[in-house]
């Protein structure tokens, strides 16, 4: 029986590469000289300091620019927190990178498909979905049907199998 997995995965390294690129940028423009602006990687979280709310901002549009230029989505950045007082003026802002299927997206996505009344199974494994069906065409269905679903986080399709 075909099937494929509906994944979210950003590779981390090309998010390294994408922030020694601002980092190279900030240490380079002239708007930063003298600033103590930073970015630095923990886990699945960016923290950007900046001096002061421009600055932040400019940061912000930096890793966003870096992240396209490596081929990666820039919808997989989560920049929801608000940025928080750091020491003095500073302002840290604590940006996620998204990573593997949220239960409530998942919820809807299965949803979707099952009111499309398609011949496919849709099961949730953790944080990714398998797609089952008879025909290959219908598994293509799924696809079209899922792209066109209007979805924030960038979403890929592994594992197909016949």
């Amino acid at each position: 029986m075909p099937s494929f997995d509906i994944v979210s995965e950003t590779d981390i390294h090309e998010i390294d590469n994408a922030i020694a690129g601002v980092r190279r940028e900030i240490e380079t423009r002239f708007d930063f000289k003298g600033s103590k602006c930073t970015i630095e990687r923990l886990e699945n979280d960016i923290t950007l300091l900046a001096d002061d709310a421009p600055k932040l901002a400019q940061m912000q549009e930096l890793l966003r620019v870096h992240v396209t230029r490596r081929k990666l989505d820039a919808a997989a950045l989560d920049f929801s927190a608000t940025p928080e007082r750091a020491s003095g003026d500073a302002l840290r802002h604590k940006v996620t990178v998204k990573q593997g299927i949220p239960q409530d997206l998942a919820k809807t996505i299965v949803k979707g498909i099952k009111d499309a009344k398609m011949k496919v199974q849709v099961s949730i494994q953790g944080d990714e979905l398998r797609v089952t069906g008879k025909k290959r065409d219908d598994l293509q269905e799924a696809i079209a049907l899922v792209k066109r679903m209007d979805i924030e986080q960038p979403l890929q399709y592994q594992n197909f199998r016949d």
